[in-house]
Formats: C-alpha cells, structure tokens, sequence
C-alpha cells in the first residue's frame, strides 16, 4: 500500500487511501449506512430534503438531526444500532436527495476497513 498522501488520503481518515483513476460504484449494500458516527448534514442540503420529505424545516430538525460531535454543525440522528434514522430496511429514504457525505461515499472519503464491509465494484476510469 502506498503511504498516506494530502492529495489522496480520505478528508477525515488520512490513512486510508483514495486510489486515482478508480471509480467505485455502489451496489446500495447500505453498509455505510450502518456504520457509526456523524452524517452530515449542510445548510444547503436542509430545503431540498425538507421539501422532499414534505415536512416543514423546524419538524426535520427535530425529528432527524442532532449537533455533530465536533459541534460544528448538524448531523441526521442515528438508531440504537448505529444506523442512519433514515435507513428503512435495505433503502435510505432520503435517497434522491442524500446529503453530499452519503454521496461522496467511497470515492470522495471512507473510512478503515471499508472494503471488507462494503460491496462497491471498483470500475477503471481515464
């Protein structure tokens, strides 16, 4: 394995390698969706997910974020089990309009270990 690298090292994770001309796609194993920690949600993201849900902004807040660890923002609440509050079975009902963070995921950030849990096919890209 190469060494850790500011070019292609996961943003919260240095030492797990991003791989260059590798593009994973997802296979909607919902892997990462049960793994614990903080997803985040961003200002921009709320309208979009609010008005996808149908519910008000206030009742989103609510009912599915709470303050992200690092207190620097917000982050969707998680289940008992450490999954994500909007994981229902094997399908994220928030799909369409995930935030940025579940979207980025494994090409734009991952954690260690993530290859033995999740089932994305590495596909040669350039």
């Amino acid at each position: 394995m190469n060494a850790p690298s500011k070019d292609y090292g996961s943003p919260g994770n240095r030492e797990v390698m991003l791989e260059p001309g590798v593009f994973y796609q997802c296979q909607r194993c919902t892997a990462c969706c049960k793994w614990p920690g903080d997803v985040r949600i961003e200002e921009n993201e709320v309208p979009r997910i609010v008005e996808f849900l149908g519910l008000t902004e206030q009742d989103f807040l609510t009912q599915f974020t709470r303050l992200r660890t690092n207190r620097q923002g917000l982050s969707l609440i998680e289940k008992e089990n450490h999954e994500c509050i909007m994981l229902d079975g094997n399908s994220c009902r928030i799909h369409p309009v995930k935030p940025g963070q579940c979207a980025g995921f494994p090409n734009k950030w991952n954690f260690p270990g993530w290859r033995q849990v999740c089932e994305a096919i590495p596909v040669a890209v350039g």
